[in-house]
């Protein structure tokens, strides 16, 4: 008989209701409707508890990863009942504040998009004028945005579901991870058809549509492209999407 948790059979602790929602990648006019929705049901149907999880990558490619930030951050200092969690994206932007030298990776993920939504103008041309655009990147962004960034958790669990970014390593305990893997893992994981301890549910590799496994739900739709953010609501064993289109 095979071990572990099946997509069918995963719950939320008794009393509890569950939000997760997949990769924003500064649609911050997506989060705002998934938001207003997700609190919207929270009013109205008055669960005795309730967690909205988001899965990371908040900055990077759509246009104001600055709104998404702010958003977050403030829930989250406002009510543990938001638990952000850090995507990679979130994980490079953080370190291109902290050490210059990383700037071609911040690059390479279209960090000029973030940037230009806090008003500055990213220059990669020469060592003088990336040090010179990592000051003026972090004169312009709130402290409350970079406490976020270097705050953000790795992974959350909650009843029978495991959240994290990317994925987990198969076979590994739930709290012996590695951290690399938890925000950037793909193939090793995805590809793997066997359960987990626990139904993982991440964003990080986009789909069209959210990707329902046995072992695992993928809740990244692209949001920055098409246009589709992606929520999942857990109760019981309850489990339904959310989605908001602009």
């Amino acid at each position: 008989m095979e071990l572990g948790v099946r997509y069918e059979d995963a719950a939320a602790p008794e009393g509890m209701r569950l939000y997760a929602i997949g990769d924003i990648h500064g649609r911050a006019d997506l989060l705002a409707k998934m938001l207003s929705l997700i609190e919207g049901e929270i009013v109205r149907d008055r669960p005795a508890d309730w967690r909205t999880v988001y899965l990371g990558d908040y900055v990077d490619r759509g246009p104001d990863s600055a709104g998404v930030i702010e958003m977050i951050a403030r829930r989250v200092a406002a009510n543990p009942r938001h638990v952000a969690l850090l995507g990679n994206h979130d994980k490079v932007l953080a370190e291109f504040l902290a050490d210059p030298e990383t700037w071609w990776r911040f690059a390479d993920f279209e960090g000029e998009t973030t940037a230009r939504s806090y008003g500055v103008r990213i220059d990669f041309s020469s060592d003088a004028a990336i040090r010179q655009s990592r000051e003026a990147l972090l004169a312009a962004m709130p402290p409350a945005h970079i406490a976020f960034l270097n705050g953000l958790k790795l992974s959350a669990i909650f009843g029978d579901f495991f959240f994290c970014h990317a994925g987990i390593r198969p076979g590994v305990a739930l709290d012996a991870q590695d951290p690399e893997d938890l925000i950037w893992i793909r193939r090793e994981f995805s590809d793997y058809p066997g359960l987990h301890p626990k139904l993982v549910v991440h964003g990080h590799t986009p789909h069209h549509e959210p990707e329902i496994r046995a072992n695992r739900v993928n809740l990244d739709t692209y949001a920055f492209a098409s246009g589709r953010l992606t929520a999942l609501a857990m109760e019981g064993r309850e489990k339904r999407f959310l989605e908001v289109t602009g």
